[in-house]
């Protein structure tokens, strides 16, 4: 029978991913001037209004709020509809039918354009969850999970209906990835709201950091690779017009990857409180990945084997080969990153910065143009309208993303290096961080307008799809085929998976593997043995019957759902591993040292305003355990001065961040000031230090890129909303006591008046210059920036909680070591 493609589809998420590319490459290139040059928070709206505008007042122009923005648009906007374009284009070829339901693909389409729109909305209003890759509030997060239901929906049931009985490789990556993201996006952003716009995560501290980037690392992992990955496979063959180099080789990389991949997100927490075994776990397995992932680069290019030649002519072959040219760099650099050694000098630094963009705009920006410039002809019916156009857009961005990588690899390196550099007498850090930055303001010149090129072709690259579509008519392919017998596909129970000899073999390596990490001493020694013992097994009972083995695999992707359900088990195994312990250990009864003390009704209010203006994307909270770090940022006396596990267990969400463009705050505030007066605290700065650092940044640090926040001065703290935050803490576990909605109030209120009292008499406000005295302190009192002041003086703030040596096992790693040390001294003595 003669089927009709559904086209229009994929033609219009296409549309949607240059659009919105071109958005999201424009708010970076915007973000990336204004780390340059601090004037660039709004100064360009000002240039394009004559100055119709101020650019200091511009809340939602400042870097913390745009970049998010420039985050979620390029991820989900730019690389989510390019990666819907492929699957439902190539998921109908491979499946040999037309897409199960045109409505659920329209409902996805304009469901996905409508969630993007929202988060361009709110995003730049300062309304986020401050989770990096899951800042949306949480209206539009249940939107992405019913969105994502119907696009799963339609795409099962289009593998139920296919003409074809075997599932091609692209599908397997595409079901890896509508389960994994299903997952991951649902567990990160479970969440209590408290209105409509806010929220706070149930999990707080380490476990929201470790479920945070458990999501983070598995979204570029799930989201930007695997779906990227079976478009590769399709497209790439296609363009070539090679069959792919190894089928074998495209099995070991598929199920290495989604199992592997789904373990390594804690290495982005190394050398912070997160326990030592899980560090250690995240390293070793992102080390693992270099094996499938070279595996299907190497894959990729030598499809390309016998026809290098059209390297030279076809600009399609040419993005393709530079796009999985750099999907092997950016999977080759994120294994060396993870190294513990490596990664002192690397982390909170923009060599990771780099390291991203090698993979956004490297592997997902030029496949992605690769795979338009393909399309195009065939959604028209026409030729493309310029190859030459489409081959100076591929230098443009090739220079465009090499300048960039290169300007992040100088900075980060530089800066990592004179952060840690000792000064003359070996007593003390060299350098002021805001040194650091000064010295490396040119690479961030030099990032921008490598930005500026790329995005520079891209422009080209819509304009040439846009001549294309004009010079020809929309189309819908045809394709004859066979209808599928019923019993020739989706024959396989699920039970049939679990008694099959390689299923069980594979259970029990992982299962005592498993039990290897967690067993006591002793134990450990035991479920080393048995994993060895089957392993050995497996292998014998492989080279045994190796076509019963190679039968079943085969058997399998002509059954989808077993096929599903074994994906999902591979990448659930290693989420559990990781994050059900931490819900034992992480709680208040746990915790043996310091324990962080709660925030005031006042202080959660500035905490609250901290986050909503992105000042985690700039400011971690998490010193390391690295010596340069406790001398630069830990409390003057304290050698041991870095952040422990119980430090931030009541931070919903956590805030240890990213990367530094600031210094770290973990310990910027302090004790209190007046035993009398439990309202005033002063840390490292007086309240006047950080009234004058908000109103003009360089006024106390010169040389400082962080914008001004005079809005801090104008707009007022939202006291009747604390309740509903206060009740909503309290669910979650932090310990407040029982207060009623006027008392919450009151308690806010006064903390403020007395904040402001310190700060009438020495405090000037520029755009109020009458404001003295007493009239002054009223006023500010009701001001944002004497909240924001309370939660810097709050931070750092925590009670010793004496160890129990009867219970060591509870202890953090640091702990341990000393308990060891102790009772070795006690042993000694007693000889």
């Amino acid at each position: 029978m003669t089927i009709t493609y559904d086209d229009k589809t994929p033609r219009q998420f296409m549309i949607a991913s240059i659009i919105w590319g071109l958005v999201g490459m424009l708010v970076g290139v915007i973000a990336a001037l204004q780390l340059s040059d601090w004037r660039m928070n709004g100064a360009f709206l000002e240039a394009i209004t004559f100055g119709a505008f101020n650019a200091d007042g511009v809340s939602w122009l400042t870097f913390g709020r745009l970049r998010p923005l420039h985050t979620n648009a390029v991820i989900f906007a730019f690389v989510g509809n390019m990666a819907f374009s492929g699957i439902y284009y190539s998921t109908q070829r491979l499946c040999k039918c037309r897409t199960a339901s045109d409505k659920l693909s329209q409902i996805h389409f304009w469901g996905w354009q409508a969630i993007i729109l929202g988060a361009a909305i709110t995003l730049p209003l300062g309304l986020t969850q401050s989770k990096e890759y899951a800042e949306l509030i949480w209206p539009l997060d249940i939107a992405v999970a019913l969105i994502w239901v119907v696009f799963a929906i339609n795409f099962f049931w289009t593998l139920a209906k296919r003409n074809e009985p075997s599932l091609y490789v692209a599908l397997w990556f595409y079901i890896a990835t509508i389960i994994t993201v299903a997952m991951l996006y649902i567990v990160n952003n479970l969440q209590i709201p408290t209105s409509l716009t806010h929220s706070y995560p149930i999990f707080g501290g380490l476990q929201d950091a470790l479920v945070q980037w458990w999501y983070g690392h598995n979204a570029v992992a799930f989201f930007l690779t695997t779906p990227i990955l079976g478009i590769m496979y399709y497209f790439l063959p296609k363009a070539a017009n090679r069959p792919v180099y190894s089928y074998r080789l495209s099995i070991i990389h598929f199920w290495a990857l989604v199992f592997i991949y789904i373990w390594a997100g804690p290495h982005h927490l190394l050398n912070t409180a997160l326990p030592r075994w899980l560090q250690t776990l995240g390293m070793l397995f992102s080390l693992m990945l270099w094996a499938p992932s070279w595996g299907g680069m190497l894959n990729g290019l030598l499809t390309l084997r016998g026809g290098w030649a059209k390297l030279r002519t076809d600009p399609v072959i040419k993005f393709f080969a530079a796009g999985v040219t750099f999907y092997g760099m950016a999977t080759f650099e994120g294994p060396l990153l993870s190294i513990r050694a490596v990664n002192e000098l690397s982390h909170y630094t923009d060599w990771g910065i780099g390291h991203v963009h090698s993979g956004a705009l490297g592997w997902n920006g030029l496949m992605a143009a690769g795979m338009f410039y393909w399309l195009a002809p065939r959604m028209w019916k026409t030729e493309l309208w310029s190859k030459s156009l489409a081959n100076l857009h591929f230098w443009i961005a090739l220079v465009g993303i090499l300048l960039y990588v290169a300007a992040m690899w100088t900075a980060g390196i530089t800066q990592g290096l004179m952060l840690g550099q000792l000064n003359e007498q070996g007593t003390g850090l060299k350098y002021e961080f805001v040194d650091t930055l000064l010295a490396i303001r040119w690479p961030y010149y030099f990032r921008s307008f490598g930005g500026t090129l790329y995005l520079i072709g891209f422009a080209l690259c819509a304009f040439n799809i846009w001549k294309t579509a004009k010079s020809g008519s929309p189309v819908n392919g045809t394709a004859e085929v066979t209808p599928l017998e019923r019993e020739k596909k989706d024959f396989l129970g699920l039970k049939a998976i679990f008694v099959h000899k390689s299923v069980q073999h594979i259970f029990c390596v992982i299962l005592f593997t498993i039990l290897w990490i967690f067993a006591p001493r002793g134990g450990d020694y035991a479920a080393l043995a048995l994993v060895i013992v089957f392993a050995v097994l497996a292998y014998r009972a492989f080279r045994k019957d190796v076509k019963s083995w190679a039968d079943f695999h085969d058997s399998l992707l002509e059954n989808y759902i077993p096929l599903t359900v074994l994906a999902f088990i591979a990448v659930a195994i290693g989420g559990a591993v990781q994050i059900i312990p931490t819900l034992m250990v992480d709680r208040a009864k746990n915790i043996e040292g310091r324990l962080q003390e709660a925030y005031t009704p006042l202080e959660l209010a500035g905490r609250d305003i901290y986050v909503a203006e992105g000042c985690y994307n700039c400011h971690s909270q998490m010193i390391r355990t690295l010596v340069p770090d406790v001398m630069r940022y830990g409390r003057s006396g304290h050698d041991d001065d870095y952040s422990h596990l119980g430090e931030s267990i009541y931070d919903f969400p956590f805030q240890w961040g990213s990367k530094r463009t600031g210094p770290d705050l973990a310990r910027e505030g302090g004790p209190l000031v007046d035993k009398e007066n439990p309202h005033l605290r002063t840390g490292k700065r007086d309240n006047l230090w950080h009234f004058n650092h908000f109103l003009d940044p360089r006024q106390t640090s010169p040389g400082s890129n962080m914008p001004p926040y005079p809005w801090f001065f104008e707009n007022k703290t939202d006291f009747k909303s604390l309740p509903k935050r206060i009740a909503v803490q309290q669910t979650l576990g932090v310990p407040y006591p029982a207060m009623t909605r006027d008392e919450i109030e009151q308690s806010a209120r006064e903390q403020a008046m007395a904040i402001a009292d310190t700060l009438k008499e020495s405090a000037y406000l520029p755009d109020q210059p009458d404001l003295s005295g007493d009239e002054l302190r009223n006023y500010l009192a009701e001001r944002q920036i004497i909240a924001v002041i309370a939660y810097m003086q709050k931070l750092g703030a925590y009670t010793e909680q004496e160890l129990d040596k009867n219970k060591p096992d509870t202890f953090d790693p640091d702990q341990q070591r000393q308990f060891r040390k102790e009772a070795k001294e006690d042993e000694t003595a007693q000889r």
